[in-house]
């Protein structure tokens, strides 16, 4: 016992020691707003990629075209965890817009979704303000569910995080 607390006080240093990234802090907590509506989490791990997270609740159908599972319309609990990459120069101003495309898979459960997997296709923006230790993004969610029965459908939401 004593030596995995050990091991995990060395890992947290070793996160919050790592050098200089893009917004300067590496862990940032808080909201999205659409499909899902939640909780938001993102981990720098480079200067350009991230891991991103979410837990919220879905309350509409992201469904497009025909899809032959059971979905009933209800709310549901979303889980998603992506890769990011980020491109900073792609946008040319003085403040930082950097957009980014990223790849990553959902679980969803409940309204006839029970413990669906989807992969997830990412694409987004985000403002990171030089001032302020927040980032704002907005960014569109292609998924590809392949487990209980296959369907495409599209996430999207807007959120806001503080990075601590």
């Amino acid at each position: 016992m004593k030596h995995s607390l050990y091991a995990f006080i060395t890992f947290v240093l070793f996160l919050f020691a790592a050098g200089t990234i893009a917004q300067d802090r590496h862990f940032g907590l808080g909201i999205i707003l659409g499909e899902p509506t939640g909780i938001s989490a993102k981990l720098w791990v480079s200067s350009a990629t991230a891991f991103d997270f979410g837990l919220g609740w879905s309350v509409g159908g992201d469904r497009v075209g025909n899809y032959k599972g059971g979905y009933n319309g209800g709310s549901r609990v979303h889980f998603h965890m992506d890769y990011l990459w980020h491109w900073f120069d792609a946008i040319h101003s003085s403040e930082r817009f950097p957009l980014y495309t990223g790849v990553g898979g959902r679980i969803n459960t409940g309204a006839g979704y029970n413990n669906s997997i989807a992969v997830r296709g990412v694409i987004g923006i985000a403002w990171l303000p030089r001032q302020t230790p927040i980032d704002i993004f907005l960014e569109l969610v292609p998924s590809l569910q392949v487990v209980p029965s296959t369907g495409f459908g599209i996430d999207a939401g807007l959120g806001v995080r503080y990075f601590f």
